[in-house]
């Protein structure tokens, strides 16, 4: 579907703004190229405010209505870095720097914040104000809530904040959201099993932790089929087996690590509780010492429902509802907007990126076509949140 407004990205240049981004991929939290560019565009659109080095590397700008500073503060964020992938576009832009490359769109999802906080720094069609917050390290370094304990929301009270992702498969001009859990909780494991080594012709006089880790990763399958209620969501994957070093020689240890999925606090207790008390059992019934380090990173991305509710009804008025899911299924995925999500009110929503490679592809590529309507469904958001004069 069309926007039924002028596509902002003709005149104003965010299509080279994201090819830029683009070709300079940072990681992380070392995004200095990247946040001297997002400060330095602020600045020159007139932001009443631009604060650098919030959590390291985080960049906020501050953009007052027309009645001046005071009243409602909305938060709208962006997240800046880039992926550890050898990019294989092709693309006349593609990443500068060898081995790094925006394989997520965040590239896209800057520039679509420049551009709106350029256009409402030019405008100022609102009362309150606007933070625009663009946040490093969200691919695995959890800065969203670096910011925070940098004083994010002290230092910019905002009484809302929203934040949104492309997603390849979607329509360009199509949006989808959900009240309550829109992305997952992702949690770490890696598992240490102690027994004791020696000559392979003579297992009895060894304590095998390749058998006791074979069983304990087939015991582990059993927890989400048998311990999770089917209509919850759970994912429990082991990705990692590391033990021995020859053929001939059973070894004094194995480890074994992946990934946890969930999409509430209750499930996310239980699988916990059950990997401790299964990795306990089966090194017990094979005589050796086990551990499990178990750490939770990203909590839940969870949607306010009313913060849902009127996300959905902006991306509505910019493209239709037909073109606007309310129903989407969550995303086993995770997403450090949840922090922020988890210290104010907002939303998360989607947004098509077309027929493109997937998220985290050395092939992907944000969509340029899908600038405008990232831009203008901020500026709707921010005037509708704050109010228009």
């Amino acid at each position: 579907m069309l926007l039924d407004e002028r596509p902002l990205i003709d005149e104003t240049g965010i299509t080279q703004w994201r090819h830029h981004l683009h070709a300079h991929p940072e990681l992380l939290y070392d995004l200095h190229e990247t946040a001297a560019f997002v400060a330095e565009k602020l600045s020159g659109f007139g932001c009443d405010e631009v604060a650098t080095g919030i959590g390291r590397t985080g960049v906020v700008g501050v953009v007052h209505g027309r009645s001046g500073p005071g009243g409602r503060m909305v938060g709208l964020r962006a997240d800046m870095d880039a992926l550890p992938i050898v990019e294989e576009t092709g693309a006349p832009y593609a990443s500068t720097h060898k081995g790094v490359m925006h394989a997520c769109g965040h590239d896209g999802h800057t520039a679509m914040l420049l551009g709106a906080a350029r256009e409402l720094a030019r405008t100022r069609d609102f009362d309150g104000s606007v933070a625009f917050i663009f946040q490093p390290a969200e691919e695995g370094g959890a800065g969203a809530r670096a910011m925070i304990e940098d004083g994010l929301f002290e230092r910019f009270p905002v009484e809302r904040v929203f934040g949104l992702h492309n997603i390849p498969g979607m329509a360009i001009g199509s949006f989808a959201i959900r009240p309550g859990a829109m992305m997952a909780a992702t949690d770490e494991f890696v598992i240490t099993l102690r027994g004791r080594g020696g000559h392979a012709a003579i297992p009895h006089r060894s304590l095998d932790p390749v058998l006791a880790g074979a069983a304990l990763v087939q015991a582990l399958q059993q927890v989400v089929s048998r311990n999770v209620d089917p209509l919850e969501s759970s994912v429990l994957s082991v990705t990692q087996f590391h033990a021995g070093f020859i053929h001939n020689v059973i070894p004094d240890e194995a480890v074994i690590s992946g990934t946890v999925r969930t999409l509430s606090r209750a499930v996310r207790d239980l699988t916990e509780t059950r990997m401790r008390e299964i990795v306990a059992g089966i090194a017990g019934a094979h005589g050796m010492e086990a551990d499990i380090a178990y750490d939770r990173n990203y909590p839940v991305t969870m949607n306010a429902p009313q913060e849902a509710q009127f996300c959905a009804r902006i991306a509505g008025e910019l493209v239709g509802e037909a073109a606007v899911d309310t129903g989407v299924a969550p995303l086993m995925a995770g997403e450090d907007f949840s922090y922020m999500l988890e210290e104010k009110p907002g939303a998360f929503i989607f947004m098509g990126n077309g027929d493109s490679a997937p998220l985290h592809n050395a092939r992907y590529d944000f969509d340029d076509r899908a600038l405008a309507y990232g831009v203008s469904y901020w500026i709707r958001l921010a005037q509708a949140a704050l109010g228009r004069n």
